[in-house]
C-alpha cells in the first residue's frame, strides 16, 4: 500500500465544513473530507470523551487517498457543536452515541455508500448506543476499554484516582461543568458527562454495572456489525484487560481483538492518543486495508460531481 506524504504530492482532497442534525433535533458541526478521485466508501469518525475532531484531521485526509469520504465532527457541548457557555447546559453521557453519532450515520446514510466507523476510545463505546448500527459495515476502535482504574498499572491508577477524587471536584463546583481545557487534557466537558463519567469509571464493567442502565446490556447485543478492536500494549487507559471488559457486551458482533505494539510501527510510543498523531501512518494502512476487504464487490462509486 502506498505511502501518502501530502507535502510532495499535493492535497488530493477537499474540506468541507458541514452542518447536520443528531436525531432529536441538535445541530452539529462536523467536517467532510473528499477524495479527488471517485468515492468508494464513507468513514465516520466517532471521538474520543473531549476530544475536538480537528485532532482527527490528519488520518482523515490520509484516507482520501484510497477513495474514503471521512466525517469527522464535534459532540453536542465539545467544540464546535458546544453552546456559547457549558454552565447550565444538560445532556447525557450517552447522547453521544445514540443521537449525535446516529445522525451522523444517518447523514452519510443518505448516498447509499458503504459506512465504515473509526472510534477513538469512547467512540468505540458509542456504536452499541446508535439505534442504527446495522447501518455500519464494519468499526474498527482503538483504545476502547472500560475506563475502570484497576486495569490500568500502578502509576497511571493512583494518577487517575488523584485527578478524578482530588482535583476535579472543586474545578467543577466553581466553574458547573468540568474545565479540562485549564489541564491541556480535552474541551472542556458538560458536567453531566463529567458526572457520569466519574461514576461508571469506578466499576469494572463501566456503564453495565449501573442499574439505571441494565437494557444497555441488551442492546449491546443485538450489534452484528463486524468490530476490530485494537490495543496499544503502552496505553495504560485501554490495556487488552480493559477492552474485553467493555468489548464482550457486543455479544452477536464477529470480533477480532488486535494487540499492537509502538515498535512494531517504528513509533516510540502510541498511548492513548498516538493511534491519530503523525507518523502513524501504518496503523491507518492496516485500518484502509480492513476496510477495502470489507467492501461488497462490485461497488458503486460515486465521483464530486455527482
Amino acid at each position: 500500500m502506498p505511502n501518502f506524504n501530502p507535502k510532495t504530492q499535493g492535497p488530493q482532497f477537499s474540506r468541507c465544513a458541514q452542518s447536520f442534525l443528531a436525531t432529536d433535533g441538535y445541530p452539529l458541526w462536523g467536517t467532510l473530507y473528499t477524495p479527488a478521485q471517485a468515492i468508494k466508501a464513507n468513514i465516520v469518525l466517532s471521538s474520543a470523551t473531549g476530544v475536538p475532531q480537528e485532532f482527527y484531521r490528519r488520518f482523515a485526509e490520509y484516507m482520501t487517498q484510497f477513495g474514503y469520504q471521512v466525517l469527522t465532527f464535534d459532540y453536542r457541548g465539545v467544540g464546535q457543536s458546544a453552546p456559547a457557555s457549558l454552565k447550565g447546559f444538560k445532556m447525557s453521557y450517552l447522547d453521544w452515541g445514540a443521537l449525535d453519532l446516529a445522525g451522523a450515520i444517518d447523514y452519510l446514510a443518505q448516498d447509499r455508500l458503504p459506512i465504515f466507523m473509526v472510534g477513538h476510545s469512547y467512540g468505540g463505546q458509542a456504536l452499541g448506543l446508535t439505534p442504527n448500527h446495522d447501518k455500519v459495515t464494519a468499526m474498527y476502535c482503538l483504545g476502547t476499554g472500560a475506563g475502570w482504574h484497576g486495569y490500568m498499572p500502578f502509576k497511571e491508577k493512583v494518577k487517575v484516582q488523584v485527578i478524578w477524587n482530588i482535583v476535579f471536584p472543586p474545578m467543577v463546583a466553581l466553574k458547573g461543568y468540568l474545565p479540562w481545557s485549564k489541564l491541556k487534557m480535552g474541551a472542556d466537558l458538560p458536567i453531566d458527562v463529567y458526572k457520569q463519567w466519574r461514576k461508571w469509571c469506578k466499576n469494572p464493567t463501566y456503564f453495565f454495572a449501573d442499574p439505571e442502565q441494565q437494557a444497555l446490556i441488551q442492546q449491546y447485543a443485538q450489534v452484528k456489525t463486524p468490530i476490530y478492536a485494537v490495543s496499544a500494549l503502552d496505553d495504560d487507559w485501554a490495556l487488552p484487560n480493559s477492552r474485553h471488559a467493555f468489548m464482550q457486551h457486543y455479544a452477536q458482533a464477529p470480533m477480532q481483538f488486535i494487540n499492537i505494539a509502538a515498535t512494531d510501527y517504528g513509533l516510540k510510543q502510541i498511548g492513548h492518543m498516538g493511534y491519530f498523531r503523525k507518523g502513524s501512518e501504518k496503523i491507518w494502512d492496516e485500518i484502509c486495508h480492513t476496510f477495502d476487504q470489507q467492501l461488497p464487490q462490485p461497488i458503486q462509486q460515486h465521483t464530486n460531481s455527482d
